[in-house]
């Protein structure tokens, strides 16, 4: 029997196999088509799926007799539309019965052509018309879909449901948020090609357990998917689920799930899936939860921190942060004698009144606004330190905060400096803080941007050690002029009676020679142990708090 693929021509015309156990309606079909398609022939079902199997990407239709020896038409059909790398594929069924008509076509047929055959440019029409539908919807399926996981990209999500709600408007839904958890990580753990098989299989799973039946799915992003799905109370089940089947073959995976649950319809979609983005927010740092409900107190937040972002410019313009001082003293002598002081930022809002640092320095350094923050807070203490050296006789240093992001620009002891001398003070006189975690995070370039500052003259003060970042083999290479103990460090070690740990960190900045400063101060029993164990800078509501400059200033008179 001559092979059926051989007839296959590299001629640029699109591929028809007609299945036909009958001899004279393959010629027949095959001489009508032949001038404008490629014919491959099959005389059986099996014979015929076979073809199908092996050359799905190059026939674009298929003409198909439903009575046929082995494997029947209808089987066959039915066989073709299960599989998703076959069910493309638009086929035409050949009959003379119009029952059978209806079933093929609710079985997936794309149209029927009645026996015996109309005229030829009617056979052929219906061939064009079914090929070019078909090519039409590849075409935008291509588009929609992401070519990863297969699943919705986003803005055909946002009309898929949007056109949902439209004809479901009283149906209750859940808009959610999926994400893999630290997926940049697991990039460098896996590589590209494993973690491209992590979202596929993601995917997968999130179709198990959000069948198409009343979900609509997007992979919006690289590590996020969104769910759009009848309200349910069953989703940590469901994230359950998912995630023992990506563990079982990526073992650490968490995955996190932000959710706003009946979602309010009178909101855009787009905002109901910034409330689950809310929600999933919430769960970042967080190593217990993976699970997150959109709340009243999610969203009071995220309107006082959009609040505190639209007003940031003005609040600059209006001088609306105020610089506030608290004062360092000296321990080592038989009376404290005051040494320094630190420059704090409070924002004395018009309408929320006195705002605290805690609210919006780390929003601020989220967004990229804490790099104009900072420099208004240098040149205000700056102005004030020329201020000062013109009016005491006493000259202190200030030390200013340098934010974690700050450090990795390249021009800042340039912008530093040019500081210092447009108001004509040393930089002796400018103290900087970092923090002890910044040395941690890019350790090579941090240290190498702290020895610039220090090779321009800054004093460089390590803050907030002790709060758990350093080891005891790197805290010997870092450069710094001060150890600053943590204010939590130094009253826990109160609290809990451990002051040997406190003693061990006094000598550590003993054996570096650099002097060590105690913040959090309040009580005299502190005070009192500081002094005993050797260290020689306090500072804290033990001496005084935080201070405007004009109440400062009698630390000076």
């Amino acid at each position: 029997m001559k092979n059926p693929v051989s007839t296959m021509i590299e001629d640029g015309k699109r591929t028809i196999l007609v299945a036909d156990d009958e001899f004279i309606n393959r010629e027949i079909l095959s001489e009508m088509l032949r001038d404008e398609y490629d014919i491959i022939t099959a005389e059986d079902g099996e014979q015929a799926y076979e073809i199908i199997r092996q050359h799905s990407t190059t026939v674009s239709l298929i003409l198909l007799d439903l009575i046929m020896p082995k494997k029947s038409g209808l089987e066959l059909l039915s066989d073709i539309k299960k599989q998703s790398d076959l069910s493309g594929i638009p086929v035409i069924v050949l009959t003379t019965d119009q029952e059978s008509e209806i079933i093929s076509l609710n079985t997936g047929a794309s149209d029927f052509i009645p026996k015996p055959y109309p005229r030829p440019d009617v056979v052929k029409a219906r061939i064009h018309r079914a090929i070019e539908l078909s090519e039409g919807r590849k075409i935008i399926s291509d588009t929609q879909n992401d070519v990863i996981t297969g699943l919705l990209n986003g803005e055909y999500f946002y009309e898929y449901a949007e056109a949902f709600d439209k004809y479901h408007p009283n149906t209750e839904m859940d808009a959610v948020v999926l994400g893999i958890d630290n997926y940049h990580v697991l990039l460098e753990r896996y590589g590209k090609e494993k973690c491209i098989e992590l979202l596929s299989l993601t995917a997968s799973e999130l179709g198990e357990q959000y069948p198409d039946f009343n979900s609509i799915l997007c992979h919006k992003e690289m590590d996020i998917f969104f769910i759009y799905c009848h309200h349910c109370s069953d989703h940590g089940n469901r994230l359950h689920a998912i995630s023992g089947a990506v563990n079982a073959v990526f073992k650490g995976v968490k995955l996190k799930m932000g959710i706003y649950g009946s979602a309010d319809k009178a909101l855009d979609l787009r905002k109901r899936f910034v409330r689950a983005r809310m929600a999933y927010n919430k769960l970042q740092g967080n190593y217990h939860d993976d699970l997150a409900l959109f709340d009243d107190e999610i969203l009071r937040k995220v309107l006082f921190e959009e609040q505190l972002c639209s007003d940031f410019s003005n609040a600059l313009e209006e001088e609306q942060f105020m610089v506030y001082f608290q004062p360092k003293f000296d321990i080592t002598g038989e009376k404290p004698v005051i040494a320094g002081a630190e420059a704090l930022v409070r924002w004395r809002h018009p309408s929320l009144e006195l705002i605290s640092p805690g609210l919006f320095i780390p929003l601020f350094e989220g967004n990229g606004l804490i790099y104009d923050l900072d420099e208004y807070v240098w040149r205000k203490t700056a102005a004030m330190i020329r201020e000062w050296h013109g009016r005491f006789e006493k000259k202190i240093p200030v030390s200013v905060n340098i934010s974690r992001a700050e450090m990795y620009d390249p021009d800042l002891p340039e912008r530093l400096v040019r500081i210092v001398e447009e108001n004509g003070i040393a930089v002796s006189d400018l103290h900087l803080e970092i923090t002890e975690s910044a040395y941690v995070g890019d350790s090579n370039m941090i240290t190498g941007r702290v020895e610039e500052l220090r090779n321009k003259g800054f004093f460089i003060e390590m803050d907030d050690f002790g709060s758990g970042y350093s080891s005891l083999n790197m805290i010997g290479e870092l450069p710094f002029d001060a150890l600053k103990l943590d204010m939590l460090f130094i009253r826990n070690a109160f609290k809990n009676g451990n002051m040997k740990m406190l003693d061990i960190v006094i000598d550590i900045a003993d054996c570096l020679e650099v002097p060590a400063i105690a913040e959090g101060v309040e009580t005299e029993e502190q005070y009192l142990k500081l002094k005993e164990s050797g260290c020689e800078m306090i500072q804290g509501y033990y001496f005084s708090r935080p201070l405007p400059a004009d109440e400062f200033e009698r630390f000076l008179e």
